[in-house]
């Protein structure tokens, strides 16, 4: 049978700008690997799997584009009853692809139904295009792992001091300790600071930093990372970025030092990470010391780690264990959405990472996996794990445009997930789908109380998650711990962490209704309640100018509780509320404290400087705001007067406001902090650890643009009833920082032969029995509880 389609189209090769989808179906995760393999469109290279699914003729039949390249890999059967080659360290190579899969190459018409002459003119060149171009995966990997450093405006402006003759034992230690190592050279005066402490057990006590900090001098290089080549890291401290310097040879030359006599003795600021981050993992084993049993079906498939993805990879496998996910993009009767591009379509993609995790289609153990070993008593076995799905698509969908998640550097799960949930909630939900981040969504109301006149006002926050601040007390050895180490931390419990959520606190504003300067009181309560209630939990605090995660174990309950001592009342019988917030371009004036701006004044400062350092230390302590003066002495607007935000808040710096998200605080908290603190990123950190309770929802405190009081009524989210919740799911981290360490997800299953739920763990590809969660309570980052009677898990 001939075919009318060959040569009624031109067939161009792909160039190095188009993605080719050669390993797996876009829309499923069938593959090459699959008995049918899969089918890669000759026109515009998307892959099709060959199988039951048929999403090849459903490209065909919607693109017009009938011929294809049907690929099938299959893995060689190696005889190793030869003996082994002698090696060196130099015969040692790299297996190729060639070396462990045979594969077959067919060009099929799927319209005609018949195999062509792949050979053949028309064929050939794009062929040999498609099997010769990089894969889509592959692509975006090299892509994100470019990191593109750059020059700053810093570094092309340096100004050198003049030359002076640096001896050799200045370069040996720290000018301000005795640290020998992490040490860091001030390019302007030559100057040698330690840096901050690393990960891994580098030490550091951030003199660099202070000497940045003191004179104004913010481009160092690390000593022990200068090659001859030229290759060193380089530090801004005032872009708190590494960059490029491309006269680093002049710079290091004025102070002594020549390229070529230097060696590389230290792991660079990149190298570190990495290291750190294949270093941390969760353990598989038992307390037996057997391997956890694998486990395999569906709901039980393991997602493959990309290069530092497990952050994804946990939050994705807790979502589409919710009943709202499992509905909206698995137990669905549409058919999928026909788009031209199915790997840029998020409603598609998140359909196939719904049928891959759920079906179990791709849940079975991987012939090439080594064996995992018995529990006791069993002897010999055969158990496996899974090979693991490659998020690739979604994973690349999700971060396209995002400064932080299109990279493949480590990620904070939990910005990821609020990322994602503002990415759904945009989507376009059609035929009346339901969102499915609605389950989490629910309404805060705050409180503020004059502590003059008493009269109130209460404003309502709709939000789809809380940050909870846990207290982190230090357990000295012998407090019931027996030797327990110095960096041990109390248990507390998840009521704790509640009530401190909830508790009133006292925040220094003055009343617009009757002028009295004693402060208000504030509380957050909750007025609505969730389906599925989404917690962070806040286990930072600042080591050396280094934000550094603590692992404090929370206690939570096992079975099911109430929130209902949470809930607001709403306004009360005999409270006067307060009056209208000013309109938006009013803006109220920052009283100072007397005695102190007299200090200061003293001191012959300008009272407009005064102000400014007293408001962005909290308005008591002059000492504090003479600092501060100090340290901003060239800001645009040191003189500029203090108002407070009423109406319209002013705008801040959105990279800094990304910065601290990614340091893992809320968007509302990163934005008061530099408000506070007048843009300064640095002491805005200080600041968000000495207001853990502040979420800066309602950062313009009593003079800031009120929300419908309780008499406007309008829809919010969640329900009044109270109801019970019960843990489901948590999202552990092991690491000293969430940009670095490992990621993994713990979640209560209904298992086959099981009674009860049982936890299952979810470490990349490895899904196994859980256990007894309660060792990990100390790494828990992010939980899921989900309200008792939302259907099952």
């Amino acid at each position: 049978m001939s075919c009318t389609h060959a040569g009624s189209v031109t067939l161009p090769p792909p160039t190095p700008a188009q993605s080719v989808y050669r390993e797996d179906c876009t829309q499923c995760f069938d593959s090459i690997d699959d008995p049918d393999g899969l089918n890669v469109c000759l026109q515009c290279f998307n892959g099709g799997c060959a199988g039951d699914n048929h999403h090849d003729r459903l490209h065909a039949a919607t693109s017009g584009h009938p011929l294809v390249l049907n690929i099938r890999r299959t893995r060689k059967v190696v005889n190793r009853d030869e003996p082994p080659l002698k090696m060196s360290k130099l015969a040692i190579a790299a297996e190729t692809e060639e070396d462990r899969y045979d594969t077959a190459t067919t060009v099929k018409c799927l319209d005609c139904d018949v195999d062509l002459d792949k050979a053949s003119p028309p064929f050939s060149a794009v062929v040999d295009g498609i099997m010769s171009a990089s894969t889509f995966s592959r692509k975006e990997e090299v892509k994100a792992w470019e990191q593109e450093l750059t020059s700053c405006e810093h570094i092309l402006t340096i100004q050198q001091e003049p030359a002076r003759t640096i001896e050799s034992g200045d370069l040996g230690h720290c000018s301000s300790c005795e640290l020998k190592e992490n040490l860091w050279l001030c390019l302007v005066c030559g100057n040698l600071g330690c840096g901050r402490k690393q990960m891994g057990g580098v030490e550091g006590n951030s003199h660099g930093l202070a000497h940045a900090l003191e004179s104004g001098h913010v481009v160092a290089v690390k000593l022990g990372s200068i090659t001859p080549e030229g290759n060193a890291d380089v530090y801004c401290y005032k872009c708190d970025e590494e960059c490029v310097d491309e006269e680093i040879g002049a710079h290091l030359a004025h102070w002594g030092i020549k390229l070529a006599e230097r060696q590389k003795t230290e792991l660079s600021l990149t190298e570190m990470q990495i290291e750190q981050n294949m270093k941390w993992d969760f353990s598989m084993t038992g307390d037996d010391g057997r391997e956890l049993k694998p486990l395999f079906g569906p709901g039980l498939t393991g997602l493959r780690n990309l290069g530092n993805s497990c952050y994804l990879a946990s939050i994705i496998q807790c979502l589409f264990d919710l009943p709202a996910f499992r509905s909206r993009y698995y137990d669905t009767a549409e058919p999928l959405p026909v788009v031209p591009d199915p790997a840029a379509d998020l409603e598609t993609q998140l359909r196939k990472m719904a049928d891959g995790l759920l079906s179990g289609r791709y849940s079975n153990p991987d012939p090439q996996a080594g064996p995992v070993s018995p529990p006791p008593g069993e002897g010999g076995s055969d158990a496996r794990y899974q090979r693991g799905l490659a998020p690739a698509m979604l994973k690349h969908l999700i971060g396209r445009g995002h400064a932080e998640f299109s990279t493949m550097r480590q990620q904070d799960a939990f910005e990821f997930l609020q990322h994602l949930f503002t990415l759904i909630s945009r989507a376009n939900h059609s035929s009346g789908a339901a969102d499915p981040t609605r389950v989490f969504k629910f309404a805060t109301e705050h409180r503020l109380q004059c502590l003059g006149c008493k009269r109130v006002r209460y404003t309502t926050t709709e939000q789809d998650n809380i940050f909870i601040d846990v207290p982190k007390e230090k357990v000295a050895a012998g407090e019931g711990q027996g030797d327990s180490a110095p960096d041990a931390y109390r248990p507390v419990t998840l009521a704790e962490c509640l009530d401190r959520f909830t508790a009133p606190e006292t925040v220094e504003l003055v009343c617009e209704a009757c002028g009295a300067k004693e402060g208000f009181t504030k509380q957050t309560l909750f007025k609505t309640l969730p389906d599925v209630l989404a917690v962070n939990a806040n286990k930072m605090a600042v080591v050396n100018w280094v934000p550094v995660k603590i692992d404090v174990p929370i206690l939570v309950p096992e079975g099911e509780f109430s929130l209902e001592k949470y809930m607001s009342s709403g306004l009360q019988p005999g409270e006067e509320e307060l009056p209208e917030a000013p309109p938006a371009g009013q803006k109220p004036a920052f009283v100072p404290d007397a005695a102190a701006l007299e200090q200061l004044e003293g001191m012959g400062f300008p009272r407009a400087r005064c102000e400014r350092g007293l408001h962005a230390t909290g308005n008591s302590d002059a000492g504090a705001a003479m600092e501060w003066i100090f340290a901003h002495m060239e800001d645009p607007d040191i003189d500029a007067p203090v108002v407070l935000e009423g109406g319209a808040a002013p705008e801040v710096d959105a990279e800094k406001v990304g910065m601290l998200m990614a340091m893992g605080f809320a968007e509302g908290q990163a934005k008061k902090a530099l408000r506070e603190t007048g843009g300064d990123a640095e002491r805005a950190v200080e600041w968000v650890f000495s207001h853990p309770d502040d979420t800066g929802d309602d950062d313009a405190g009593a003079g800031a643009e009120a929300g419908p009081g309780p008499g406007a009524e309008r829809e919010v989210a969640g329900t009044t009833e109270p109801g019970r919740y019960k843990l489901q799911s948590i999202v552990c981290h092991k690491g000293t920082s969430i940009h670095a360490g490992h990621y993994v997800a713990f979640i209560r299953k209904k298992l086959e032969g099981e009674e009860g739920e049982p936890w299952v763990l979810f470490n990349d590809e490895k899904v196994v029995e859980g256990g007894d969660v309660g060792e990990m309570s100390k790494f828990a980052y992010v939980y899921f509880f989900k309200r008792a009677g939302e259907g099952g898990p």
